[in-house]
């Protein structure tokens, strides 16, 4: 792995945050490295408020949005809200449907089926909507690419919402309204948000039109919360604050469906990690295994008992979901294994009997064996459908966009997106993408990289730091975890390979002068050999906390080894 060491920001900068925030150079110094030098902007990002929550209104289209849905409710239409079958989709259904439910009964979901319709707007669940006298469609998370479709759908009498976070193609559809923050054309200030979070600001302004406040929409942040966490959207900005409280509400006071699936959780706080690999798992395993409906029905549910049988049978398709993730990853490795002819700068995989939903989790394992930007395909209908998984610093979107003449479909972001192709254009298309990623990839990219914040030694480590770090979450994408790194630290003696097939690595390590503290390497069992017999070594790690029995201590959550 690369590890790159943060610069140290200008010492005067640190200095004045020290002063007047009465905090050490540590957090400080980490502050300044994410664009906080004022006290003002300490208080912001220490005390996030709802208040700070940008005015609804600010995006475009959003007065054309919230008139023709008041309009649909004067009328008594019938109103669809349709999302895609992932956890930001099914979060944002629940979310708008719940609200709108809460004055309006006309209002029905739906949730493509993964197989039959595929990803985004589809003709079947158009088709229904005229079936069903439905003439408004609120689409979230899918639609800013959806032209034929939407026209299609007026072509029947129904009118379309669009609220997307996924980059616009050349051409918007032709619907009412296009909320999506990375129109060229929309000035709001806030372009990361999650599809649900772009749901969340249409509820947002048509409780402003209705002379609700913010408070009256606190209950619904655990589904933001929950998006923002499951899309990897940069937690910075309104999203930071979004998660913030919707973290809170989790923790307190989560909805029925949310608090089923934490019920039997041992720790006293989630965080959004937590919520990453404990919560959104399970949510995106219905729409994996069987379907999307599911998820909706659970997040959707007001009695505590109905949600706790839903989500038991969800929990039995994410076992399902595991079994075959590890399957088809180890087929899929052998192939590459087999097609290591030369080097590539591309993983490209294939079979036609791989279960489409979990294809997207497969690309992601294969990254982290083999590291370099990934699509992993299997047969949908008359089609080859894939998910593409990119590493650090490299627009798999770009990259696909530039294959386009090869490709039917295709949507997503930097690092993740979705297509389908034509089976007889599969191997052209592979040519094309290893040809793209070769000829535009810094070819650094190639190697996982370790961004290290700042050197510290072992002494600087307490529970007093690990407060002041806990304050600097909720973490994610832009705002991620600190990470340290520590020099010349020597193992007590105790250092040994634990973990099925001695994978993963304890050890306790101390400076000369400092008390010795337990580090953990999850995949880092290799690296025993660098630490035995006092040998010197340099880490780099998170500071994390441990519960036992009741006890906290801190410990090293040991990123690599040198």
């Amino acid at each position: 792995m690369r590890w790159t060491i943060k610069p140290l920001p200008e010492s005067q900068k640190i200095e004045h945050l020290q002063d007047v925030l009465g905090v050490n150079s540590i957090i400080a110094t980490i502050l300044v490295q994410r664009g906080i030098e004022t006290y003002e902007q300490a208080k912001a990002f220490f005390r996030p408020s709802l208040k700070q929550l940008h005015d609804p209104f600010l995006m475009k289209d959003m007065p054309e949005a919230v008139a023709r849905i008041e309009s649909a409710i004067a009328k008594g239409e019938n109103i669809m809200v349709f999302g895609d079958y992932d956890v930001d989709g099914t979060t944002a259904v629940s979310l708008v449907a719940s609200y709108l439910k809460t004055y309006y009964p006309n209002i029905a979901t739906y949730i493509p089926d993964r197989y039959a319709e595929g990803y985004g707007i589809s003709y079947m669940g158009i088709d229904y909507a005229s079936d069903n006298n439905i003439s408004l469609i609120i689409a979230l998370d899918c639609g800013i690419k959806a032209v034929e479709k939407v026209r299609y759908a007026k072509n029947k009498g129904i009118d379309f919402i669009i609220c997307d976070h996924h980059r616009p193609g050349k051409k918007l559809p032709d619907a009412v309204a296009v909320l999506d923050p990375k129109r060229y054309d929309c000035n709001y200030p806030y372009d990361e948000l999650s599809g649900c979070g772009v749901g969340f600001k249409l509820i947002q302004a048509l409780g402003k039109n209705r002379n609700q406040s913010i408070d009256d929409f606190i209950s619904y942040l655990d589904l933001v919360a929950i998006s923002i966490a499951a899309d990897i959207v940069p937690i910075t900005g309104e999203n930071r604050i979004l998660a913030f409280y919707g973290l809170q509400v989790i923790n307190t006071n989560p909805r029925p469906g949310v608090k089923a699936f934490t019920k039997n959780t041992k720790k006293k706080e989630l965080s959004i990690t937590d919520v990453v690999f404990q919560i959104a798992p399970k949510i995106n395993a219905a729409g994996r295994i069987k379907h999307g409906n599911h998820a909706v029905s659970l997040l959707s549910e007001l009695e505590y008992t109905t949600a706790v049988q839903f989500a038991s049978e969800i929990d039995a398709y994410n076992t399902e979901r595991k079994e075959l993730d590890k399957q088809i990853t180890k087929e899929a490795l052998h192939q590459i294994k087999v097609n290591q002819e030369e080097k590539r700068f591309t993983s490209v995989v294939y079979n036609a009997n791989w279960h489409k939903g979990v294809i997207g989790i497969v690309a992601s394992r294969l990254i982290e064996e083999h590291y370099r930007p990934t699509l992993v395909f299997t047969k949908s209908g008359d089609k080859l459908a894939a998910s593409a998984r990119s590493v650090k610093g490299f627009d798999v979107y770009n990259a696909l966009e530039q294959c386009s003449e090869f490709i039917e479909q295709f949507g997503g972001h930097k690092y993740a997106a979705g297509l389908t192709l034509l089976p007889e254009n599969y191997e052209q298309f592979k040519a094309k993408f290893e040809e793209v990623v070769k000829s535009t990839i810094d070819e650094r990219l190639l190697t996982p990289e370790i961004t290290v914040d700042l050197k510290i030694d072992l002494e600087d480590i307490n529970s007093k730091l690990m407060r002041l770090l806990k304050q600097i979450g909720p973490f994610g994408p832009q705002n991620m975890h600190p990470v340290f790194m520590s020099e010349n630290l020597q193992d007590t003696g105790y250092g040994k390979c634990v973990g099925e097939d001695d994978k993963h690595l304890r050890f306790t390590a101390k400076h000369a002068n400092s008390n010795s503290i337990v580090g953990i390497g999850f995949g880092l069992g290799d690296k025993l050999s660098s630490i035995t017999n006092k040998k010197p070594f340099s880490t780099a790690y998170v500071l994390d906390e441990n519960e036992w029995q009741g006890n906290v201590s801190l410990q090293l959550m040991v990123k690599d080894i040198k």
